[in-house]
C-alpha cells in the first residue's frame, strides 16, 4: 500500500513539474519576444548547437569556419538584435540557416534531439561583446528596402550570379604569367537566377564578423554621438595581445612565446574579408617574430621599447590633424608616428647600377615605388650614414625598371631578373655583415609591378615587403609585408594637380567604371552593367582625350568609383577615387588595401566581394544617403595619407608608406636576450 502511494506521489510530483515549467514556458513565450525566450531558457549564455536544428551556436565550433548563407530576419527587440549580432559575429560552418518567425522551429523526432549540445560562452555578456565590436561599416549597413524604417537586424543573402568568363595567363601589361601560369584564375562560375530573376535577392556579402543593425531614420546628431562613443571601444579592440618579456606594458596580461617565422601556419579563408585580415593582422602582430639576429644590437632594444610604447599609447581626444574614425587605433596610430619620428632610422645601400637600382621613375601607374625612392634617398631626417644606428635598411631596387631592362619578350620566364636580385643580395651580404645579422628581416624593398611578389619571395622572402599587388592568396604575410597604395601620377612635376571633386550634391552618377579587359572580373562587370541602366556609368576603355579629361570628368562627378582588379588584385582606381573625393567601391577578393594596420577601410569605402556585382546598383542604392555623405566626407579626411608632394609633409603618402614599414618591424622585432 505505501509503495503504491509513493507511486502515485512521485507521478504526480512529475505532472506538476511539466505542467509548471509548460505554464512557465508558456508565460515567457507571450509575455517576451522568441529571443528573451532563447535566452531566459537557456542561461550562461548556453544555445543550442548546429544540426538539424534551424537556428545555430553562439559558441564556435573547433573546424569553425565563416558563415555564407543566412535568411534575412527583423526583429525590434534590442536583446534579441544582440543575441543575433554576437551569432553573426562567431565563425560559423558554411550551412544554410533559417531564423523562425515565430518561435523556434525545431526539427521532430529523436534525431533532431541528438543533434543538440551547448557551447559555455566567458563571463563577459553578449550586449557588452557587441558594444566592443566597433564601428559599422558602410557594407554592413546595407539592407533590404523594406526594413527602411525598423531598427531590424540584416542578416544578407547570397546573391544571383551571372555568367562564365575566361582569363588569359598574363599580367596587366599583356605578358604571360612565366613561371606560374596556374596562379591566374581561369573563371567565376556565375550560375544566374533563370527561372525567376525578380527573386533574386539584393545583397553583399560583408565581413560577418560585425553585421550588426542599422537605423533608417535616425537623425545626424545621434549617428554623430554614436560614432564618437565607438571610438575609445574600437580602438581598444584592434590593440594587438601583449607579451610578456621585455616589451611587455603596464597592462600586459597574456604570456606569449615568440615564435619566428609563424606567419605560414596562420590559415586564411578562401576569400578573406577585410574583417579577417584585421584579425590575422592582429594575430602575426602578435605572435610573428623575425628571425633571432646572430648578436645583439642597441637598435633591437629600441624597438622593443617602441613596441611598449604603442601598446600602451596615451588616449588620443579631438587632434585637429587626425580625424579618430578612419583609424583603426588612432591612439596607437599617433603615438607610433611620434616614435617613427623620433627613433627611425634607415640605412641605403649605395651598391647598384641604374637603371635598375637607384633611378626613380615619377609618372604611371607604378610611381609608387619610383616616388618613395627619389623621397627617400634625398631624405635627411630619418636616412642615416652609419649602419650601425640604423633600424632598417632599404633596398633601392625598381621593380618596374627591372622588367623593363631585363625582361626578354616571348621568353615568358622570371629567371633573370630573380638571379639579378639574388646576384644583388650576394653583394651586399658579402660586402656588409648587416643582411647575415637578421637574413635580411630587418631590410625592406618597395615595388609596385605586379612581378614583385613572385621576383622577391625566394632570395627577400625575410624582408619586408611593401607591393601594391598585396594578394592574400600569392603569399603576402600579415605583420611583415605591407600593402602599397598604387598611384596614377600624371604630372611628375605638380603630383597633386587636379585634386578634388564635384561637392556631393552635383555628383549626378551613381557609379562609374572604365578601363581596359584585364583579368576575368571586368568582362562579367560589363556584361552586368554595360549600357544596362543610365545611373551605372560603366565603359570598357575610354575614347583618347587630352590629359584624360573625359576619364577625370566621370571621376569627378560620380558618387561611387568602382575599383575592380584587373589580371592582379590592385588597381590605381582605389588611391585615384580617393584623389578625385569619390566613393570607392572595391570589387577585389583578397585584396589587402593600403595601410590596413592604421586605416578602417570599412569607414569610408564599400567593398563587395566579386560574386555580388549582379546586385551592384541594389547594394549602392540601398546605401542610406547620410551613410553616403558620411562616407564621402570621411574620404577627404583621409585623402591627405595618400598625396605625394615633392617636399614631403607629416601624414603623407610618403610618411604612411615609412610608417607601415616601421610598425611592421617594431612588432616582429626580437632581442637575442628574448
Amino acid at each position: 500500500m505505501g509503495q503504491k502511494f509513493v507511486s502515485i506521489f512521485t507521478k504526480s510530483l512529475l505532472w506538476l513539474i511539466a505542467i509548471t515549467m509548460a505554464v512557465i514556458f508558456a508565460f515567457r513565450y507571450l509575455e517576451l519576444p522568441y529571443s528573451n525566450v532563447l535566452l531566459s531558457l537557456f542561461s550562461a549564455c548556453k544555445l543550442p548547437t548546429s544540426g538539424t536544428s534551424t537556428f545555430h551556436a553562439t559558441g564556435p565550433s573547433p573546424d569553425a569556419e565563416i558563415l555564407k548563407n543566412v535568411t534575412m530576419f527583423n526583429q525590434p527587440n534590442s536583446v534579441g538584435e544582440h543575441v543575433f549580432e554576437e551569432v553573426s559575429k562567431t565563425r560559423m560552418s558554411r550551412e544554410n540557416v533559417t531564423y523562425p518567425r515565430n518561435g523556434f522551429d525545431l526539427e521532430p523526432g529523436s534525431e533532431s534531439n541528438k543533434s543538440i549540445g551547448f557551447y559555455e560562452c566567458n563571463n563577459s555578456s553578449i550586449v557588452d561583446s557587441v558594444k566592443r565590436s566597433g564601428n559599422v561599416s558602410a557594407t554592413e549597413q546595407v539592407g533590404d528596402s523594406s526594413y527602411n524604417n525598423t531598427m531590424g537586424l540584416i542578416l544578407l543573402t547570397n546573391c544571383s550570379r551571372g555568367e562564365n568568363f575566361t582569363s588569359k595567363h598574363e599580367d596587366r601589361s599583356g605578358r604571360p604569367y612565366a613561371n606560374s601560369p596556374e596562379k591566374a584564375p581561369t573563371y567565376i562560375d556565375f550560375q544566374p537566377y533563370a527561372n525567376s530573376p525578380e527573386k533574386a535577392p539584393t545583397c553583399i556579402t560583408p565581413p560577418l564578423s560585425s553585421i550588426t543593425k542599422v537605423s533608417r531614420n535616425i537623425t545626424n546628431a545621434v549617428l554623430s554621438q554614436l560614432d564618437n562613443e565607438t571610438i575609445s571601444m574600437k580602438e581598444e579592440s584592434f590593440r594587438p595581445p601583449q607579451k610578456d618579456g621585455n616589451t611587455s606594458g603596464k597592462n600586459s596580461s597574456i604570456n606569449r612565446v615568440p615564435k619566428e617565422n609563424q606567419d605560414s601556419n596562420i590559415p586564411v579563408p578562401e576569400v578573406t574579408s577585410i574583417s579577417e585580415m584585421n584579425k590575422l593582422l592582429l594575430q602575426s602582430h602578435a605572435s610573428y617574430r623575425s628571425v633571432r639576429p646572430k648578436w645583439s644590437s642597441a637598435v633591437d632594444q629600441e624597438l622593443l621599447h617602441a613596441r611598449s610604447e604603442i601598446e600602451n599609447a596615451p588616449i588620443v581626444k579631438n587632434d585637429p590633424n587626425l580625424y579618430a574614425h578612419i583609424y583603426q587605433n588612432v591612439s596607437m596610430f599617433k603615438r607610433s608616428y611620434e616614435l617613427m619620428e623620433e627613433t627611425l632610422k634607415v640605412y641605403i645601400y649605395r651598391e647598384g647600377a641604374k637603371p635598375i637600382l637607384h633611378s626613380p621613375f615619377l609618372t604611371g601607374i607604378y610611381a609608387s615605388e619610383g616616388w618613395f625612392m627619389k623621397l627617400m634617398e634625398a631624405n635627411k631626417r630619418f636616412v642615416t650614414n652609419d649602419p650601425k644606428k640604423a633600424h632598417l635598411f632599404y633596398l633601392p631596387f625598381s621593380s618596374r625598371k627591372l622588367e623593363e631592362a631585363l625582361y626578354v619578350e616571348g621568353s615568358h620566364s622570371h629567371k633573370n631578373l630573380i638571379q639579378y636580385l639574388h646576384d644583388y643580395v650576394d653583394t651586399i651580404s658579402a660586402k656588409h655583415p648587416f643582411w647575415n645579422r637578421t637574413g635580411g628581416a630587418d631590410h625592406f624593398l618597395v615595388g609596385c609591378h605586379d612581378w614583385a611578389p613572385s621576383e622577391t619571395k625566394l632570395h627577400m622572402d625575410k624582408c619586408i615587403r611593401a607591393l601594391c599587388n598585396a594578394d592574400v592568396k600569392e603569399g603576402f604575410v600579415f605583420g611583415k609585408d605591407v600593402s602599397l597604395p598604387e598611384t596614377y601620377v600624371r604630372n611628375a612635376l605638380n603630383p597633386t594637380r587636379e585634386l578634388g571633386g564635384n561637392s556631393a550634391s552635383k555628383r549626378t552618377n551613381l557609379a562609374f567604371f572604365a578601363g581596359s579587359m584585364h583579368g576575368y572580373l571586368r568582362p562579367i562587370l560589363l556584361h552586368h552593367w554595360e549600357n544596362k541602366d543610365p545611373d551605372m556609368k560603366i565603359f570598357g576603355k575610354l575614347p583618347k582625350s587630352k590629359g584624360n579629361r573625359n576619364y577625370i570628368h566621370y571621376m569627378k562627378s560620380s558618387k561611387y568609383c568602382i575599383c575592380a582588379k584587373g589580371y592582379e588584385v590592385n588597381s590605381p582606381r582605389v588611391v585615384e577615387a580617393i584623389f578625385y573625393e569619390c566613393v570607392p567601391v572595391i570589387i577585389s577578393d583578397n585584396f589587402v588595401p593600403p595601410f590596413l594596420e592604421v586605416l578602417d577601410w570599412e569607414s569610408f569605402a564599400v567593398i563587395i566581394m566579386e560574386k555580388d556585382i549582379p546586385n551592384l546598383k541594389s547594394i549602392l542604392l540601398s546605401i542610406p544617403e547620410k551613410k553616403y555623405l558620411r562616407l564621402q566626407m570621411r574620404i577627404k579626411k583621409v585623402q591627405h595619407h595618400f598625396l605625394w608632394h615633392n617636399n614631403p609633409i607629416k601624414y603623407d603618402i610618403f610618411h604612411m608608406i615609412l610608417h607601415s614599414i616601421w610598425y611592421n618591424r617594431v612588432f616582429s622585432a626580437i632581442s637575442i636576450d628574448t
